[in-house]
């Protein structure tokens, strides 16, 4: 279980108080409370402000500008990630960005942003949490800002207030749990703490006040995605994304399965890029593309489901999904021919042919027949018999014409998945030929993209997931929650 026990990041559990949705962000994605609002109501003290909000990011920026989310425009504050690192700025005077990265995308990040101008030393003005640790290792810290100055979060001038905002370069990311308040500087500890069993910092119920324009948003209400639910009513109106098919149950609390940022799966070529909340994988520009999932499983039972959006123009053999052992991820990398199904680790099936493995097809699999794009695939993989099905719109590959049956345990694929290989597997997905056109789309049930929705919305047994279709009995989403129960 070492492999599984990894990717259980600060943040990925609960021990009572649970957050239902979060928010996906794309850039240039944002959400906004527009000036006439703001200008209502006075700060309750403009020398003091608390921002606290969880984040799990799905592209990195290793490189230029990509402020992740906040900026007030008129004051451009921003707390969000830039080269990876921590940035929190303002043009009222302070400048600070981390010495340490922050790249994991597949954990939920905490953080926090306090404001107090009206403290005697310049450095304990401007304070930044991460999972409940105050950041002191800065590579850049400036703070001119002057003591008992208005720090400017809530300005009188004109501008939107924004949430959400990235800057050139592409972000992505899913954000929950986002606190304003007006009025105090607090600290990570009003907001989280850490569990007595694991050590893991987790969300907690906040039970302060949040003075006149401060803010919760909870994301619940998939009609109306933004509103405030401090009872203050200082709800933000959508601007560019805030609608119900940006609603995600990937939480701090309940963290699913989304495919590796770009530039921590190894692949041939320029790497496919990865958006969409982690869901979806595209371009690149040489021959085998290939991305791997963050949740690797050596025990239970598992669904998950993809498609092509875009085939590229080529056939949809060239496009496959599937498992993949954590010590093959570099064999799929180091020729360009190593799909999934190639590699003796790997599992796959494309959308007009038979299940692969160790570029061998399945004995006796029947195909059923090519697939157009947007047509739906599943995948069921149960981990405690080493067994593996595929179904096209719903129907199980067939066996020397026997339907499989995934809850019955007949008719697999294959039955070597515990044999071949004693490493965690991973989903996959991935194509063979590429014009840098692909699309594939992945469905953990995090974040299901509208291609999964129109077909359906099922749940799994646990009421975990957003899928096509539904689950077989004893197969399970891809979440921490479920991981704890049967990984």
């Amino acid at each position: 279980m070492a492999f599984t026990d990894r990717l259980h990041n600060r943040g990925s559990i609960s021990t009572g108080y649970n957050i239902d949705n979060s928010l996906k962000l794309e850039q240039p994605e944002r959400i906004t409370r527009g000036y006439a609002a703001i200008s209502q109501k006075t700060s309750s003290d403009r020398k003091k402000t608390t921002l606290s909000y969880w984040v799990k990011r799905t592209q990195l920026n290793a490189s230029g500008n990509g402020i992740v989310f906040i900026m007030y425009a008129g004051n451009t504050i921003m707390l969000g990630f830039e080269n990876d690192k921590l940035r929190v700025s303002s043009s009222y005077g302070y400048s600070l960005v981390s010495n340490s990265l922050y790249r994991d995308t597949s954990a939920w990040y905490h953080l926090v942003f306090s404001i107090d101008t009206t403290q005697g030393t310049a450095n304990d003005r401007v304070k930044a949490y991460v999972n409940g640790v105050e950041v002191t290792s800065w590579s850049t810290q400036t703070i001119t800002i002057s003591q008992n100055a208005n720090n400017g979060m809530f300005n009188e001038v004109n501008g939107d207030h924004y949430f959400g905002w990235g800057d050139s370069q592409a972000t992505g990311c899913y954000v929950a749990e986002a606190h304003c308040i007006d009025g105090q500087a607090l600290t990570a500890s009003d907001f989280g703490e850490y569990d007595s069993d694991s050590g893991i910092w987790i969300p907690k119920e906040y039970e302060g006040t949040y003075g006149n324009q401060g803010y919760y948003l909870d994301f619940k209400n998939a009609s109306s995605l933004t509103d405030d639910s401090s009872g203050n009513g200082n709800n933000f109106t959508t601007f560019y994304a805030g609608g119900a098919e940006n609603q995600a149950t990937d939480t701090p609390t309940n963290n699913f399965c989304t495919l590796l940022g770009k530039q921590q799966a190894s692949v041939v070529g320029t790497e496919p890029s990865i958006k969409e909340g982690g869901t979806t994988m595209f371009g690149g520009v040489s021959g085998t593309q290939n991305a791997v999932g963050t949740m690797g499983v050596r025990g239970g039972k598992w669904y998950f489901e993809s498609t092509i959006t875009n085939s590229g123009g080529v056939g949809t053999e060239n496009h496959n999904f599937g498992v993949v052992a954590a010590d093959q991820i570099t064999a799929l990398s180091t020729g360009a021919a190593n799909d999934l199904g190639y590699v003796s680790g790997g599992w796959a099936c494309a959308s007009n042919s038979a299940p692969r493995n160790n570029n061998a097809t399945a004995s006796g699999a029947n195909a059923t027949g090519a697939l157009a794009v947007d047509k739906i695939m599943g995948v069921a993989i149960d981990m405690d018999n080493g067994k593996i099905w595929w179904h096209r719109e719903g129907t199980w590959t067939s066996i020397n014409s026997t339907v499989g049956n995934p809850a019955n345990g007949t008719a697999a694929a294959f039955s070597n998945l515990l044999t071949a290989t004693d490493e965690h597997l991973l989903p996959a997905g991935g194509y063979y030929i590429n014009d840098g056109n692909q699309v594939r789309v992945m469905n953990f049930g995090g974040y299901a993209q509208a291609v999964f929705t129109a077909v359906g919305t099922y749940a799994d047994a646990n009421g975990y997931g957003s899928f096509a279709y539904q689950p077989p009995s004893g197969f399970y989403a891809l979440c921490t929650k479920n991981l704890a129960e049967y990984g």
